[in-house]
């Protein structure tokens, strides 16, 4: 009898347990790379260091990519390496380099070298593939580029940033850096939304939609403008139909597609966070139709958002309010759950302590979700798990910085 009463009580402790041991991140800590798998913490650095931007994954969790800085007299140079899990081996792969990708089902690496050269290493050496590139990713099948060029200021004015496509031959030592490169669509000199313009400068961020047919990134003027201002757009894969979709600033979260329809979610509004927590709107623009959504009930802000599916997203949500000097009187963010083409939605997530739920992330694979807990000025804090429905919230690693999650079908997250 006793038996039988374990085994009717086991099955959902056991199954919680396993979630929960699904679920591997990798993070930086007290100037040390770490790497949690379930319940077990390795720090996988020897010596401390400056980390310049989140651990990235390859395709199958068996490689870690990570960039830090190294000083030598007055200068610094970023250093791009790898560790290899099983092995629990490094490896430097170039000096002098960043802004480093993984391909999307191998072990190549994609990156930037003097001022605009991007490189592919296969681990062992590497290969210039074009110049003046500002910035790129990866086509989905790994046999190509989608580039940027930056705008130049020339005598009579700044000229426009350039889209191209970059086509891999199939052996990397018959690159040519020119013959393999085809302009994809010039971006006009200022673009705008509604009353807001700005001049196109640089264009970054690109992601593709599930079927490839179009490409989402951002345009941004020059630096400074760009804390204020820069454009969510779209372009068609083949280049043939561009559209600005609106108008946001840049370090609170970049466009996303859902993971399995033509659906952008993005978070609209200009002017810079200190201008106020407000005329922040998480929108979604279904492609190639161009309707948009807003999903932000009036005196809300968003701060973040994840997709949990084609009809679901998590958003980090603070109610509307003025900017103030004492850190104890700004809003810090909660959870809510939102289900597309329903008005209900619902509040998940309660901090406590003048805390904030930032970085939510959907754990497709754990069935869990995930967020970071900390005020809105600190750079590390908690990163807590729980079920959708915001039930039984823990605890999972304390004191993170950068950190990005494994998933088993490609789906990363960084912070």
């Amino acid at each position: 009898m006793l038996l039988c009463c374990f085994l009717l009580i086991s099955p959902s402790a056991v199954w919680g347990d396993t979630a929960d041991n699904q679920v591997q991140a990798a993070f930086i800590r007290n100037k040390y790379v770490w790497i949690k798998t379930g319940k077990l913490e390795e720090r996988i650095t020897a010596e401390p260091g400056t980390f310049t931007s989140p651990p990235k994954w390859s395709y199958d969790g068996q490689w870690l990519l990570y960039e830090k800085e190294v000083k030598e007299s007055d200068s610094a140079e970023t250093e791009i390496w790898v560790y290899h899990v099983k092995s629990q081996t490094h490896k430097r792969i170039f000096k002098g380099g960043g802004n480093a990708k993984w391909a999307p089902s191998d072990y190549r690496i994609a990156f930037t070298s003097n001022g605009g050269v991007l490189n592919i290493s296969d681990l062992d050496r590497f290969y210039n593939i074009a110049l003046g590139v500002s910035d790129y990713n990866w086509d989905p099948d790994g046999k190509g580029f989608i580039v940027s060029s930056s705008a130049v200021l020339r005598p009579d004015g700044w000229t426009s940033p350039i889209l191209y496509k970059v086509q891999l031959p199939e052996k990397l030592e018959n690159m040519n850096l020119t013959q393999h490169v085809k302009p994809l669509f010039p971006i006009p000199k200022e673009i705008g939304y509604g009353k807001a313009s700005i001049m196109s400068i640089n264009a970054m961020s690109f992601k593709f939609s599930p079927d490839g047919r179009w490409i989402s990134f951002i345009v941004s003027p020059t630096a400074s403008l760009a804390m204020d201002s820069n454009m969510v757009c779209v372009i068609s894969s083949d280049g043939k139909n561009f559209e600005v979709l609106d108008e946001m600033i840049l370090h609170l979260d970049v466009p996303k597609w859902a993971p399995g329809r033509n659906l952008l979610g993005y978070i609209a509004g200009g002017g810079r966070i200190v201008m106020g927590f407000k005329n922040k709107k998480l929108k979604v623009a279904e492609l190639p139709a161009f309707k948009t959504l807003n999903l932000t009930p009036a005196k809300f802000a968003e701060m973040g958002f994840t997709w949990v599916d084609n009809e679901r997203l998590v958003a980090s949500r603070v109610e509307e309010s003025e900017w103030s000097n004492d850190p104890q009187k700004r809003p810090e963010p909660s959870l809510f759950l939102i289900h597309l083409g329903d008005t209900q939605q619902t509040r998940i997530t309660n901090p406590k302590n003048s805390n904030g739920d930032y970085n939510p992330f959907y754990l497709k694979t754990a069935g869990k979700l995930t967020w970071i807990r900390k005020k809105l000025a600190e750079q590390k804090g908690d990163i807590w798990l729980g079920e959708l429905s915001g039930e039984k919230p823990k605890l999972w690693a304390k004191d993170v910085e950068q950190y990005s999650f494994y998933e088993n079908n490609g789906q990363k997250s960084g912070s």
